[in-house]
């Protein structure tokens, strides 16, 4: 679906499960940049959506992270590892330590990461297992921080907003105002609401981050999970932070 001028967001459902993720695109006639890859073995998925939204002739340059959880970084490895071209990646660098390895993912312990791995096809799975590895080299290659204007498709303000993970950020596109805001909310029956609190590690901190948005003129957000939100966006943040005190 396109947003506005330079901004699409993509709709994967992911096979076997009731999941719906809501991957976001920046572009312009060169190149395009991919926030987050899905669950591991949906790179050719993703890059399908993307074509059939008409950006097929632009290179993949980048791709931004919202934060280290399974279903954002999971086909990272397939996208580097299948790609032509060098691949930026972007994160937060409270996340930074965990995408590239160094520490286990916050929410995914051993026997999870183990049923996980048995679950994937062969080379989906040494792919992964390579990538987020300590014993293999970082992966991220560019942090950034809160207050960050990165100059694509006319202006992107990164969000820091942790809570939901420690490195979590979203993502502020000036030109519609439109707010990506990753697991820090999601669209539930239609209607605008917090993290998930069963996935929310610090659920206090994070009801504190959507603070964060009252300081933009938000006209629409993007929810990983729950997709396009307009509506009284202004109103619907004080009612969510004030709900938990």
């Amino acid at each position: 679906m396109k947003i506005a001028e330079g901004l699409e967001m993509l709709e994967l459902a992911i096979t076997g499960t009731p999941m719906v993720i809501h991957p976001t695109v920046f572009y312009d006639s060169n190149s395009y940049v991919l926030v987050d890859t899905g669950m591991p073995g949906f790179r050719n998925a993703i890059l399908d959506l993307v074509h059939n939204a008409g950006i097929h002739t632009q290179q993949l340059t980048k791709i931004i992270l919202t934060h280290q959880d399974i279903d954002h970084v999971g086909s990272l490895p397939q996208f580097l590892a299948e790609s032509r071209d060098q691949i930026e990646v972007i994160a937060h660098p409270d996340d930074k330590p965990y995408i590239d390895g160094e520490i286990p993912f916050i929410k995914m312990s051993p026997e999870r990461k183990q049923m996980l791995l048995q679950s994937m096809p062969e080379n989906v799975r040494e792919q992964f297992d390579a990538t987020f590895s300590s014993s293999s080299p970082g992966i991220v290659t560019h942090t950034v921080n809160d207050g960050e204007k990165l100059p694509l498709a006319g202006g992107v303000v990164v969000i820091h907003t942790p809570g939901h993970t420690p490195g979590h950020m979203s993502l502020y596109h000036e030109p519609s105002k439109t707010l990506i805001a990753g697991d820090s909310m999601v669209v539930t029956d239609g209607e605008l609401q917090g993290p998930n609190p069963n996935v929310t590690p610090n659920m206090e901190q994070a009801i504190q981050s959507l603070n964060k948005y009252k300081s933009y003129d938000i006209q629409a957000v993007i929810c990983y999970h729950g997709g396009l939100y307009k509506g009284n966006i202004s109103q619907r943040l004080d009612e969510i932070t004030s709900a938990v005190k």
